[in-house]
């Protein structure tokens, strides 16, 4: 086993072919920082494994991003600088990796956790855990390119039941929707995983490589947007950070407390 990301990040061959990335980062809930995402993409460029499982430790996967404690007079720079870059540039080396890609979900999944296992091929789940997309609570506008990832997955009308409502929804609501392939049975999450991984492990390298690769062209060019309106998304999302209701629902969150929104 190897470290990355100061440990936050733990690295594993548990059988033949299969790597094992796991988020370790308890103090925050699996929470993403820069070392994390970082640690992924590092990770991921220096392994040939046929496939790979990202998963959580201690009951957690992920929490999503930790821009929490992020002081006030840097809030919009700093925070739009964690979501904008290591974590599109992990997001990007899982969707990249040749080979299948598993996300085992240990523990709740929430906000840039939980696209963090979408941008994964399969997803298995242990029971019981939550899932959810937070940005109708935080004040934040979600970038068009997560998006179209929760559509391709779940389909339109429940991608909005996610991001307009904000609910958590639990494993077994989350396998009847797709946004789970599979609920594990109890305490058997890493065992089921890791079968699942060595199965996939055992078959043809050049299909396995080759249909993952013909399957992301075919959603790349589906969906296509050109130059303007891609770029309007952009700066839509972009301002979000800047507002006054987005730093405050990131403290009400923090604070469990009711946000006070001013639409501003």
């Amino acid at each position: 086993m190897s470290n990355q990301a100061g440990g936050q990040l733990l690295v594993d061959e548990p059988a033949p072919g299969v790597a094992r990335l796991t988020i370790s980062h308890t103090r925050k809930r699996g929470a993403l920082d820069h070392a994390i995402l970082d640690g992924i993409v590092e990770a991921l460029g220096g392994l040939d494994a046929r496939c790979v499982i990202l998963t959580g430790s201690d009951g957690m996967f992920s929490a999503g991003y930790d821009i929490g404690d992020i002081p006030d007079d840097v809030f919009a720079e700093q925070a739009e600088k964690l979501v904008a870059h290591p974590f599109t540039a992990a997001i990007d080396a899982l969707e990249a990796y040749p080979y299948p890609t598993l996300a085992a979900l240990s523990g709740h999944a929430i906000g840039g956790g939980l696209e963090l296992a979408v941008a994964c091929d399969l997803r298995i789940a242990a029971p019981g855990i939550r899932l959810g997309m937070p940005p109708a609570k935080l004040g934040l506008v979600y970038s068009h390119t997560g998006l179209k990832r929760f559509m391709r997955a779940v389909g339109e009308p429940r991608t909005r039941e996610l991001f307009l409502l904000g609910r958590n929804i639990d494993s077994a609501a989350a396998e009847r929707w797709g946004l789970v392939n599979w609920v594990a049975e109890d305490g058997a999450l890493a065992e089921e995983a890791l079968a699942i991984a060595v199965e996939m492990a055992a078959n043809a390298p050049l299909s396995l490589s080759g249909n993952k690769r013909a399957l992301k062209t075919l959603i790349a060019h589906a969906d296509a947007l050109d130059a303007d309106t891609e770029r309007e998304l952009v700066e839509l999302r972009e301002s979000c950070f800047a507002s006054e209701d987005f730093r405050e629902g990131v403290r009400s969150f923090g604070e469990k407390r009711a946000p006070n929104w001013r639409a501003r």
